[in-house]
C-alpha cells in the first residue's frame, strides 16, 4: 500500500451531532367516512404522547364510534375541540380514512398527513388538490417496520380473518336465512366445509379459527411458499394446494363457505370464482370477500357498506364490505393506536420529520406526497403527473 493511499491519510473525524426531540402538535379529526368507526390514536395513545411533551387536538366525538368519550380524551391531557380548523391547522393530522375534499381544504403548505389511502381507487383530480396543498402525506398500509413488515397490513388483516369466522357463524343460523348449520363441531355430525382463497395473514388467521372450531378447511394459494408456511403454523389439519382450476371448481361446488383472501397483483385482487362456479354451490352457502377493497375475488361480489353488507346472489349470501375491521372498531382502534404512537415518537425524537425521514427507511416507503410533490410511481404515472422518488429530495 502507498503511503498516499486513504488507509494512510488523514481522515475527518466524524462527529455525532446530538438529535434535539421535537414537540408536536397533533390533531385527531371526527372521521366523516361513512360507517368509518375506528379512531387512529385512542386515549392510552394520546396520554404516552402527552407524557412525552406533546400536544394532542381531538375533535369533539371523534372516538364515540370506538367507544372513547371526550372525557377520556381529555382526562389523559388530550384537548377538546369542536373548531375543524383548528384541527386541521395542527402540525401533524392523524386519520383513519382518507381525507374528504371538504378536508383537504382545511390543509395548509408544510402540515403533515397520515391515513389510510387506497392509491389505485383515487382519480387525478383528487390526487391534484392534495398535491396542490403542498402537505407530506403517509399512508398507513405503506409503512414497514425495521424487520420489513407493513404493520398496518398485517393488524388490519388479523382483525379482518377473524371477523370473516365470526361473520360465517352469523350468516350460517336459520334465523338469518342461513343453512342452520352450527360453525363448531359436534360429535357424530359431518363438520362443515370452508374454502379460503389466499394463504396470507387473512387466510392464516381465517384457517386457523375454523380448524380449531372443527370445520374441514381447504386453503388455495398461487404461492407454494405461502401455502407451505400456512401448513407450519396450522399443522396438517388443514389441506392446501395451489390455483389448479378443476380441483378449486370442485372444492367450490361442495363446500358451505368460501372467504376471498387472495393479494392484489398489479393492485387488484385475483378473479379465480367466475359467476358460473357461485351458481354450483349449495343454496344458503356463504361467500365472505375480504379482497373485495381490490376488486374481490368473486365475479359476483358487488362493493357494499356496514348499513347493508350482504345480498344474495344465485341463492348464495356474500357479505363483501371493504372496511370490515370497522365491525370491531375499539379493537381495531386499539391495532391501529399502537401504529400511530409508535410514528409520531419516532418523529419527535428524530427532531422532526426531515431528521426523521433521512435516518428511517421505512418511514420512507409509507410517504406517497412530500411538501407538494408525489413520490410514488403507481398514483401519478397513471396520469401523468410529474414524480420524484423520495431519496432525491431529501
Amino acid at each position: 500500500m502507498k503511503i498516499n493511499e486513504p488507509g494512510f491519510m488523514p481522515q475527518e473525524e466524524h462527529l455525532l451531532v446530538p438529535i434535539q426531540p421535537e414537540s408536536l402538535l397533533i390533531g385527531i379529526p371526527k372521521e366523516q367516512s361513512e360507517f368509518e368507526n375506528r379512531v387512529s390514536l385512542t386515549p392510552e395513545g394520546v396520554y404516552l404522547l402527552v407524557e412525552r411533551g406533546h400536544s394532542v387536538v381531538v375533535e369533539q366525538g371523534a372516538g364515540i364510534s370506538s367507544g372513547y368519550t371526550d372525557l377520556e380524551y381529555s382526562e389523559v391531557g388530550g384537548i377538546i375541540s369542536s373548531n375543524r380548523d383548528e384541527i386541521f391547522g395542527c402540525q401533524l393530522v392523524v386519520k383513519v380514512a382518507k381525507p374528504c375534499e371538504e378536508e383537504i381544504k382545511l390543509f395548509k403548505p408544510g402540515q403533515i398527513l397520515l391515513s389510510a389511502i387506497d392509491i389505485n381507487s383515487l382519480d387525478q383530480e383528487y390526487i391534484n388538490s392534495l398535491r396542490k396543498k403542498g402537505v407530506t402525506a403517509f399512508n398507513y398500509s405503506k409503512i414497514i417496520d425495521e424487520e420489513g413488515r407493513a404493520s398496518f397490513v398485517r393488524s388490519m388483516s388479523e382483525i379482518a380473518g377473524n371477523e370473516s369466522i365470526t361473520l360465517v357463524m352469523e350468516y350460517l343460523n336459520s334465523l338469518s336465512g342461513g343453512l342452520g348449520y352450527s360453525m363448531a363441531g359436534v360429535t357424530g355430525v359431518p363438520p362443515l366445509e370452508v374454502v379460503i382463497l389466499g394463504a396470507g395473514t387473512v387466510g392464516t388467521v381465517a384457517a386457523r379459527l375454523a380448524v380449531a372450531l372443527g370445520a374441514k378447511v381447504k386453503v388455495f394459494d398461487s404461492s407454494l411458499t405461502r401455502l407451505q408456511r400456512l401448513r407450519d403454523h396450522i399443522g396438517a389439519d388443514v389441506y392446501t394446494c395451489t390455483i389448479q382450476p378443476r380441483m378449486l371448481s370442485n372444492a367450490i361446488k361442495e363446500c358451505n363457505v368460501a372467504i376471498g383472501a387472495m393479494r392484489p397483483v398489479n393492485g387488484r385482487a385475483p378473479m379465480i370464482i367466475s359467476a358460473e362456479m357461485v351458481s354450483s354451490m349449495q343454496e344458503k352457502s356463504i361467500i365472505i370477500d375480504v379482497s373485495i377493497d381490490n376488486g374481490g375475488c368473486f365475479e359476483t361480489s358487488e362493493l357494499r357498506t356496514l348499513e347493508s353488507p350482504n345480498y344474495i346472489k344465485y341463492g348464495v349470501i356474500h357479505y363483501s364490505v371493504p372496511n370490515i375491521a370497522s365491525r370491531v372498531s375499539r379493537t381495531a382502534s386499539f391495532a391501529l393506536n399502537n401504529l400511530t404512537s409508535s410514528f409520531i415518537l419516532r418523529i419527535g425524537e428524530e427532531g422532526g420529520i426531515e431528521n426523521a425521514l433521512n435516518r428511517n427507511e421505512f418511514l420512507r416507503k409509507g410517504i406517497y406526497i412530500y411538501k407538494g410533490t408525489i413520490t410514488h410511481r403507481e398514483m401519478a404515472e397513471p396520469y401523468g403527473i410529474p414524480f420524484t422518488e423520495i431519496d432525491l429530495l431529501l
